[in-house]
């Protein structure tokens, strides 16, 4: 009986404790990814198809990854998702992804869900045209690029923006010059690296 009592009064206290403790991780606004670690190689089969046979640096299927998040920021009505190369066209940047217009109430992609059109998003347009995922195509032998996936809850109506922003039309709207407010209400994001294989 005691060793039972001592027992409840340890789970008690440990509980108390606990409820104490602020709860960082819980309210951290997230992304992450089960294809790949933060800062760690995408798969080849990420990096672009050469679907018209003119670029020999798209070496891959063009299967978006997966992403998901957590710890969204309150007020959140959609997100934007952005993907970035600073380093491609000689540092000049390249946008392999502008979509939005993603509900508040979806919390990820499943793997290759960004590489064709969606319900769950609306497409902007990327440098290379399109209003999905394009995958990276980096030349070999050059320092891996750095492929950045941004995602920004927003306060703005899923169906707010048009489709087809550039990702300089689609900044502004997010952030317009002062006075006016910010709808953004975070920001969270992961970097994936890719070089063409030798």
């Amino acid at each position: 009986m005691l060793k039972r009592s001592l027992v409840l009064a340890s789970g008690v206290a440990l509980a108390s404790w606990c409820a104490a403790q602020p709860a960082f991780a819980a309210d951290v606004f997230a992304l992450t990814s089960s294809t790949f670690k933060d800062g760690t190689m995408l798969p080849k089969k990420a990096a672009n198809a050469n679907t018209t046979g003119n670029n020999p640096n798209c070496v891959g299927e063009n299967v978006s990854p997966e992403l998901s998040w957590s710890g969204v920021p309150e007020g959140t009505k959609s997100f934007v998702l952005l993907m970035e190369d600073p380093e491609g066209r000689g540092g000049a940047g390249v946008h392999h992804m502008v979509t939005y217009g993603i509900d508040a109430k979806v919390t990820g992609f499943a793997e290759g869900e960004l590489s064709k059109p969606s319900e769950k998003f609306v497409g902007g347009k990327a440098t290379q045209g399109t209003g999905i995922y394009n995958g990276p195509c980096t030349p070999a032998n050059v320092q891996p690029h750095h492929y950045t996936f941004v995602l920004v809850a927003t306060d703005l109506d899923p169906k707010e923006l048009p489709a087809g922003l550039t990702r300089d039309e689609l900044l502004p709207k997010l952030v317009p010059p002062a006075p006016a407010p910010s709808h953004a209400k975070g920001s969270a994001g992961i970097v994936g690296l890719f070089v063409k294989p030798n």
